[in-house]
């Protein structure tokens, strides 16, 4: 009987269910399964059943769970400090901020809470420097670029550089002076950058968007118009980035780096912490009570994104995630010669995409049932982000599992509604692949 109830209040799962459906906002669509624990690549739920977790809190728990270092800081200091203001030095942010500063090839941090707060803190630090520039005698710059596809998080700065309609149109009007190019297309990126663009955001990976990774010849002229006109170029790594490609940060497989860079969902291993890091030129832009933040980048905060990036550091992980990720597409290709509906297999590293020609939600369903962890996204993409600590056997018990998952979901599922508008949006040989 104890394995029915939930380690917090002792309450039923079924209750829990009807108390959030009752007193939380309708803001999620989620199945009656009440996860209580983990342990590395494991989830367990209120009644003991495990799960093989490919999700990872959507790229954010990349150690997996319970981690046992990381569990020894977080212990070690919510003993010490869990808060201290950003009006006070603490003892972490120095050390953790030197970590990112290194790992991107930049020059100085800003921490924040969350994604979309890293994301607003960029756009804000590529306006201040446009000003700056503009103050001593420079064109007014204001306009932002961003590309079709593209997520960027929920806040009102943020969501104007999103592209996808179902998530803008709800809150519109927007911010305004957002103009969208066309996904890898170079001539469009070229037609819509001139002298009165401040910066231009890029995902070097497309999460939300359908796991759509950015080519060399895109970023490369990005790069060179962003310095032709003065502008800044914003790499938006916090789904692609800190490890998740097999790189420390995904545009280090271009030749050049960005302006600024925006980071989060793994940084603290599953605490919330996100920053932007930028180049000294940039950050020079921002100067005390420009921007600031309450919780960001607390003592036990930082500690732990330390420990995780040196852990990432003395594991191997990045090795780690460029080998598991190498086998697990070998094995989806695989499977995809055996399932007529898989139209492509794409991504890097342990950010995977399963491009179905039929809607994908019967599959994340079936794949709960298996006790598999996945998620769908863009309403046919079945996206792949298991922790950087998978190991072997986990993969070939994922492809054993997901097989299945295939074969049983494939009978329930509908062909997908949005064929057309999805080759419309996807990269050029993703639409050829599609017609």
């Amino acid at each position: 009987m104890a394995r029915k109830k939930t380690a917090a209040r002792g309450i039923s799962p079924a209750r829990l269910v009807r108390e959030e459906e009752r007193y939380l906002m309708n803001t999620y669509r989620r199945p009656p399964v009440v996860f209580t624990h983990g342990r590395g690549c494991r989830l367990y739920d209120s009644q003991g059943r495990e799960y093989l977790d490919f999700l990872a809190g959507i790229a954010v728990n990349a150690l997996g769970h319970a981690h046992p270092r990381m569990v020894r800081v977080i212990r070690r200091e919510a003993g010490r400090a869990t808060h201290i203001s950003n009006l006070f030095h603490n003892p972490y942010q120095a050390p953790l901020a030197r970590k990112l500063a290194e790992w991107s090839g930049l020059n100085r941090v800003f921490f924040a809470n969350s994604g979309s707060e890293a994301v607003e803190g960029a756009l804000k630090l590529a306006r201040a420097f446009a000003h700056a520039k503009a103050a001593s005698g420079g064109a007014p710059k204001t306009r932002f670029l961003a590309l079709e596809n593209s997520f960027h998080g929920r806040t009102f700065g943020a969501l104007s550089i999103t592209h996808t309609a179902k998530y803008r149109e709800p809150f519109a009007p927007l911010v305004p002076g957002v103009e969208f190019v066309r996904f890898n297309d170079v001539a469009d990126l070229e037609a819509k950058f001139d002298s009165s663009v401040c910066a231009v955001i890029i995902e070097p990976v497309q999460g939300e968007g359908g796991v759509h990774p950015v080519s060399a010849e895109f970023w490369e002229r990005a790069r060179a118009l962003s310095v032709q006109h003065g502008a800044a170029l914003i790499a938006d790594e916090i789904q692609s980035g800190l490890g998740r490609t097999g790189w420390k940060f995904a545009y280090q497989r271009f030749g050049s780096l960005p302006d600024i860079v925006t980071v989060a969902k793994p940084l603290a291993s599953g605490l919330p912490l996100g920053a932007f890091i930028a180049r000294e030129e940039f950050a020079a832009a921002l100067h005390p009570g420009l921007h600031g933040s309450t919780f960001g980048g607390g003592p036990l905060i930082c500690a732990a994104a330390l420990e995780f990036l040196t852990v990432v550091e003395e594991d191997g992980l990045l090795d780690a995630v460029r080998a598991r990720g190498a086998e697990l597409r070998s094995g989806l290709v695989k499977l995809a010669g055996r399932f007529d509906f898989i139209r492509e297999v794409r991504g890097e590293g342990l950010i995977l995409g399963v491009d179905l020609a039929v809607e994908g939600a019967p599959f994340v369903q079936e794949a709960l049932r298996r006790g598999l962890l996945i998620n769908c996204t863009h309403e046919h993409v079945l996206r792949l982000l298991p922790p950087f600590i998978i190991r072997p056997r986990d993969i070939a018990e994922f492809l054993g599992k997901f097989e299945r998952v295939l074969a049983g979901a494939a009978r329930s599922a509908k062909k997908s509604p949005t064929p057309a508008s999805a080759a419309q949006t996807a990269p050029p040989a993703a639409r050829a692949a599609a017609r």
